[in-house]
């Protein structure tokens, strides 16, 4: 894992010709508000880091925080134990390895409950994400095929039928 300055984030998708996926002309966009337990976020944090990345290398880049209540030092201790002491609004770019998916779904999940927005940018290009501290995420994919599988794992699902049963005696 390595962390990059904003700079170094832009140059990376420019390295890839892409830009921030919201400015890529017809593209689709996914909508869906964050569950509403921690237990789900960590759900979608590792679904997230385990489907949409193909085991390549995806960059975490964290642009809105300030906004509500952080655990600053759960994220630095975090930070600190990939022998990096910057500041996160000295290198916000978080990049994972291909092997590193377990690491990127605990960060996902640390700035996700710390009202955090920001993007999880795939080198595989297949679908890409935006998080924000209003509490959803957009996932841009092309072709829809890409956002049916996240509809499926992710999106809300209906409740249960309710049935009633006769007591047996």
């Amino acid at each position: 894992m390595r962390f990059y300055t904003a700079q170094e984030c832009e140059e990376w998708l420019t390295g890839r010709e892409r830009v921030r996926p919201e400015q890529t002309p017809g593209i689709l966009v996914e909508k869906l508000w964050y569950p509403p337990t921690p237990g789900r976020i960590l759900y979608y944090a590792q679904w997230i880091a385990s489907n949409i990345t193909y085991r390549r290398p995806t960059l975490l880049w964290i642009t809105e925080w300030g906004i509500g209540h952080e655990n600053w030092h759960l994220y630095y201790k975090l930070r600190q134990s990939y022998s990096d002491n910057r500041l996160l609004h000295e290198a916000p770019g978080h990049l994972f390895l291909d092997y590193e998916a377990e690491d990127l779904a605990s960060f996902l999940q640390l700035a996700m409950l710390n009202g955090w927005g920001g993007y999880i940018l795939t080198e595989a290009n297949y679908v890409n994400a935006f998080f924000s501290h209003d509490e959803y995420i957009q996932f841009f994919a092309s072709p829809e095929g890409n956002l049916a599988e996240i509809r499926e794992a992710l999106g809300e699902k209906p409740e249960a039928q309710k049935q009633s049963f006769p007591i047996q005696e």
